[in-house]
């Protein structure tokens, strides 16, 4: 089974960390697109659209797993 699997993310140390984390757990078979929102602003809507509201935020399949709090997407704009 496929799944849509995307993590936003803005460079700060909780960002990070939770990159970190998340790459050790998510069975290494399933891909994963890491973006960067500092480094792509064009993906700030994009996100968003997926319902993110705050980063580090992992988008699977539609649905939105907040975790910890490094940004606002507010405060990314």
């Amino acid at each position: 089974m496929s799944k849509s699997v995307t993590f936003y993310h803005a460079g700060c140390p909780v960002c990070l960390s939770a990159e970190h984390s998340i790459l050790q757990i998510i069975d290494p078979t399933v891909s994963i697109d890491i973006v960067h929102l500092g480094d792509s602003p064009d993906q700030i809507a994009v996100a968003e659209a997926s319902g993110v509201k705050s980063v580090p935020a992992l988008v699977i399949d539609g649905q939105v797993l907040h975790l910890n709090f490094g940004a606002s997407i507010a405060d990314l704009k």
